[in-house]
């Protein structure tokens, strides 16, 4: 069977502009610069990485919210990056987005019924009329609220109880896909696990398959079947979920699991030696050449400078046995064996 969606080669710069009158564009951010993936139907692709790396932008483009500056997306073998109107619309039906903020992602004057049911308005084929508040009541329900509060507020609902409306609105239409932009990063930790707890018996219950962004490396295994990771504008690493955590290869990778806290001083011990990343971030709009993560790496030679490493099984791993025959960007990639990788929530 064919991946519901594949990602190739997507890009989206956004232009530097000088003057005002007579613009002149002077660069361009390089948001996402080249990344390409696979989902499978029923399947968890986590995306991690940190602020400023271009997850929310894929995000978006994925929902079509931004129009990609190249590249394709392709559902079911369609490439909807071209599509509008009444074609764009249908797939919109099938691939929803649930936001990071659910503060800011729900509208203040509006009832839950009216958030949730809006969907209904848009695509009036989804469900009849007379039906739609049954339909909101049922979703609500299914998401852990109480269906009477059907005719409240968002601002009589705590941090938790607004993602589970933005999940229920996502659920209206019977996605295929959810694209979840950091759905638990502006919750407290106690409701981060409730969340993640409902959004995988969501999963089994309705078939979907997510696209999950998030921060917290031990939210993205708990909920992953297979992980990537962005390093500015593009993926530098990916594989199934012990693969990333347990056999990281590249430096990048390594960097950011040994940064995880250990709460048992045992574990952190057998660990070994922190990674302490030197310098800054680069710019997006002006990133080094060849091996974007080089001007931090301490692995980084006259190669990385001239050549971009492609995401492949590196050559020393190639034919090798093991869970570390995955796919990594880095000219000279090796595994590292984490002893205290972040462990999956309970």
């Amino acid at each position: 069977m064919p991946p519901i969606l594949e990602v190739r080669g997507l890009v989206k710069h956004y232009p530097l502009t000088r003057g005002v009158l007579f613009k002149k564009q002077t660069g361009a951010v390089k948001a996402v610069d080249g990344v390409d993936f696979i989902l499978d139907a029923g399947e968890t692709l986590g995306i991690v990485g940190e602020s400023g790396c271009g997850k929310s932008t894929l995000a978006r483009m994925l929902v079509n919210l931004e129009r990609p500056t190249a590249g394709r997306i392709l559902y079911k073998g369609e490439d909807i990056t071209r599509l509008s109107g009444r074609a764009l619309k249908a797939v919109r039906r099938n691939i929803q987005m649930v936001f990071q903020d659910p503060y800011t992602s729900l509208n203040p004057r509006m009832t839950v019924g009216d958030i949730v049911g809006e969907p209904y308005e848009i695509h009036p084929e989804a469900a009849p009329k007379g039906d739609r508040r049954r339909r909101v009541r049922e979703l609500l329900d299914v998401v852990g609220l109480n269906p009477e509060y059907i005719n409240r507020y968002p601002h009589q609902f705590s941090g938790g109880q607004r993602q589970r409306i933005g999940i229920a609105r996502g659920l209206a239409l019977r996605p295929e896909i959810i694209v979840a932009d950091e759905p638990v990063s502006a919750l407290d930790v106690s409701v981060q696990a409730q969340v993640i707890n409902l959004l995988a018996r969501l999963q089994d219950e309705f078939g979907l398959s997510y696209v999950f962004i998030a921060h917290d490396l031990s939210i993205v295994r708990h909920i992953s079947d297979r992980v990537g990771v962005m390093y500015l504008g593009r993926i530098v690493e990916t594989g199934t979920d012990t693969e990333i955590y347990d056999h990281p290869t590249h430096p990048y990778t390594q960097a950011l699991l040994s940064a995880v806290p250990v709460p048992d001083p045992a574990a952190r011990a057998a660990r070994g030696d922190r990674i302490l990343l030197t310098g800054d971030v680069p710019s997006p709009a002006d990133p080094p050449s060849g091996c974007r993560f080089r001007t931090r790496c301490w692995k980084a030679r006259d190669t990385c400078a001239k050549e971009v490493p492609p995401l492949a099984v590196p050559v020393p791993l190639a034919h090798r046995e093991g869970p570390a025959r995955h796919a990594s960007a880095c000219h000279f990639a090796e595994e590292r064996r984490v002893v205290a990788a972040p462990e999956p929530l309970a």
